[in-house]
């Protein structure tokens, strides 16, 4: 019997039983727009982060005080002795040839105050090459030059979100405002950038990074920020850099440095762990529209046995009643896969129409992923109900009643 004839056979029997074919099919629907949903949410959440890191610059390196053998996100342990100092990053603008932008930062957090209103915000004590770095621009008045640097004096810039809570309406540039307890006089605002990672990148103030040192009564730096002149200077750069600090700190490599490679690779493991928890849960919807199909497919085995007789007695061999079988379960899991695939996407569709920043991406991976395990569930459903029907005696199945 022609597999295409097999196939008919096999879809008119569906045709014959459709309330039982819906409701067999259910659990494969319902686990396939599980695992497309799901996986989706995880890929885009994937491409999100991989555009974020990019916008921030992908040839951005951080040297953090003290070894760490790991590389990601985080700062060194908790009370290290080891420190960065504001020599090494002038040592490191002078003699670095592989980075075009160096600047020392300092972190810290502070009340920000002007008349009766306040804001507790992150204070960032930088270089006048921050803003090149981490390409930022300012909107009004200017950023912190070289001579405040050196001259430590106590100029800020503010950050939109600072400014719409400090000011409102009202032109902030000239006035002195109050930075932890320190007076401060406004010189410039920085553009709207919004929030990145979670992050509000307009909720910041920036000072200069020595008096930021003098601010917080620390010794030493928070890390340095440096940038490669190009994406390929990226590992040069970082055995110049290492190489630099190793001759300043008595041929000790007593610090870390971070790429933002690093940063994402570490992201992208703990995406790649997350994606599989997710798959692995929204499977147990399809193991049980699978265990659903075998046992429909048994019954259906028990219920044709008359005719499983006959299809036998006029020649039809166990090969031919085997892949029926087979044929059956194989369509009834494929077509609850394509009727999950269809749903899943038109969810994600309305989703990002409703949401156009929702991270949700349905890309040609997704979908072989979900017909590939709706047709694997066929399978391996139909598998023990076709053997079943095909090792039937046919005589023993004519006589059945």
């Amino acid at each position: 019997m022609p597999l295409f004839e097999l196939l008919l056979t096999a879809l008119d029997t569906l045709r014959a039983n459709k309330v039982r074919a819906v409701l067999t099919t259910l659990g494969v629907i319902i686990g396939v727009l599980s695992v497309i949903l799901l996986v989706s949410l995880g890929e885009g959440a994937r491409s999100y982060l991989g555009d974020t890191f990019a916008g921030l610059g992908s040839n951005i390196l951080q040297v953090q005080p003290g070894r760490r053998e790991t590389k990601g996100f985080g700062g060194p342990a908790l009370g290290t002795v080891y420190k960065i100092t504001r020599e090494d990053e002038q040592i490191l603008a002078r003699r670095s040839t592989a980075t075009d932008g160096v600047s020392g930062v300092v972190t810290g957090g502070g009340t920000v105050r002007y008349l009766n209103r306040r804001r507790d915000t992150l204070v960032l004590g930088v270089s006048s090459r921050f803003t090149e770095i981490r390409q930022m621009n300012v909107e009004q008045g200017r950023f912190l030059s070289d001579e405040d640097i050196e001259s430590r004096r106590r100029f800020v810039v503010l950050g939109r979100t600072v400014l719409s809570e400090l000011f409102g309406e009202e032109n902030p540039l000239g006035k002195v405002i109050k930075v932890a307890d320190g007076e401060f006089r406004v010189i410039g605002l920085m553009e709207h950038k919004g929030q990145t990672l979670g992050f509000d990148l307009d909720d910041i103030v920036f000072i200069p990074v020595t008096t930021a040192m003098d601010l917080f009564a620390m010794e030493g730096l928070s890390h340095i920020l440096l940038r490669a002149r190009d994406k390929v200077s990226v590992d040069p750069a970082i055995e110049e850099v290492t190489d630099i600090l190793r001759r300043r700190h008595n041929d000790q490599v007593d610090f870390t440095i971070i790429s933002q490679d690093d940063m994402l690779s570490t992201v992208n493991g703990i995406m790649n762990t997350f994606s599989l928890v997710l798959i692995a849960i929204a499977s147990i919807s399809l193991v049980v529209g699978g265990i659903g199909i075998a046992n429909i497919m048994l019954v259906s085995v028990r219920e044709r046995t008359r005719e499983i007789g006959v299809r036998r007695a006029v020649g039809a061999k166990k090969r031919h009643v085997l892949l029926q079988f087979l044929l059956e379960s194989i369509v009834i899991s494929l077509l609850g896969g394509l009727i999950g695939l269809g749903l899943g996407a038109l969810i994600i569709m309305v989703g990002r129409l409703l949401l156009p920043g929702l991270p949700v991406r349905l890309s040609f991976d997704i979908v072989l992923i979900a017909v590939g395990f709706s047709g694997l569930v066929g399978v391996l459903s139909g598998v023990v109900p076709a053997q079943r029907a095909a090792s039937l005696d046919p005589v023993e199945a004519l006589r059945y009643e």
